[in-house]
């Protein structure tokens, strides 16, 4: 894609970006080589907004690694090695990575940090990001994933090991973790959470399918599953329990002081015996709904 100067003014931009434009590509430029030029000029607003304005290409890049500043890509980028980046990794298209991403641990004021990718996120490594990660499909880690701000997956996201996340979590598909979650803000996924370790929420969690545990599950609000809820150890909760089935823990169920435990949401009370079934180390004080079984048989 070819821009004129015709081209971009038509979309309105700040006046002193369309100088720039007009001092280096008077006579117009190639979409991609102007991306990277504003980059390398320090202009990554300018390349991010230029991103925003003409969207994604299917333009292929593959790379043996990246040490800079930033980089926006506006297609599908394939780095052989690792990222590391001070500020923002940008693609419009797919990303995938066959080492690690380490990005926005450097100091460049007034630029957003972080990891964007319009569609696939591919890392065999770890995902290491000072800053929020917004992934427009599913997202794939060998490692772990460490996220200072919140995260945004529209699809699936797995990951080897754990999830620990600094802000709130979004992800539009099934979240399945080999090790422990740990996250300060919200997590709402749309489909099933699984993790190999423990779950530690200080905001509320929210599942529309259900919630598999390992190891414990500590939440400092509410505990939401449109499905079961099942845990290897306790299900400790500052509000309340809700369950469309049952809820299992290998060890006690509490809830916080005023609120329930309401199993079953989503069975009719004739089949609670078989659907809703509640079962933890000790009768929970405060079941509201659901049947109770006695210890679990994990």
């Amino acid at each position: 894609m070819d821009f004129t100067k015709k081209f971009v003014k038509a979309k309105n931009p700040c006046a002193d970006g369309f100088r720039w434009f007009l001092r280096n590509y008077r006579d117009g430029g190639n979409y991609q080589e102007l991306l990277d030029a504003l980059v390398e000029e320090g202009r990554v607003n300018d390349a991010c907004w230029l991103l925003n304005q003409f969207g994604p290409t299917d333009a292929v890049r593959v790379v043996d690694a990246i040490d800079a500043q930033a980089m926006v890509f506006a297609g599908s980028l394939h780095v052989r090695g690792s990222v590391e980046v001070d500020c923002l990794v940008r693609a419009g298209r797919s990303l995938q990575v066959d080492g690690g991403i380490r990005a926005g641990f450097g100091q460049v004021a007034g630029v957003e940090h972080g990891i964007f990718v319009g569609d696939q996120l591919r890392v065999d490594g770890g995902v290491f990001a000072r800053g929020p990660v917004r992934v427009g499909d599913d997202m794939r880690v060998g490692w772990g994933v460490d996220v200072d701000g919140d995260l945004q997956c529209a699809g699936d996201l797995r990951a080897r090991w754990g999830l620990d996340c600094s802000g709130a979590a979004t992800i539009g598909g099934n979240l399945q973790l080999g090790r422990d979650l740990t996250i300060e803000g919200d997590l709402r996924c749309e489909r099933a959470i699984q993790v190999g370790g423990f779950i530690q929420a200080r905001g509320q969690v929210r599942a529309g399918h259900g919630i598999l545990a390992a190891e414990s599950i500590t939440c400092a609000m509410h505990l939401e599953a449109g499905w079961g809820i099942k845990a290897g150890a306790a299900i400790q909760v500052e509000g309340s329990i809700q369950a469309g089935e049952g809820v299992s823990a290998g060890e006690q169920i509490e809830t916080g002081s005023g609120y329930g435990l309401f199993a079953g949401l989503a069975v009719h009370v004739d089949s609670w015996e078989t659907g809703a079934r509640v079962a933890a180390s000790n009768k929970p004080d405060r079941l509201m709904s659901g049947w109770w079984a006695g210890p679990a048989a994990l």
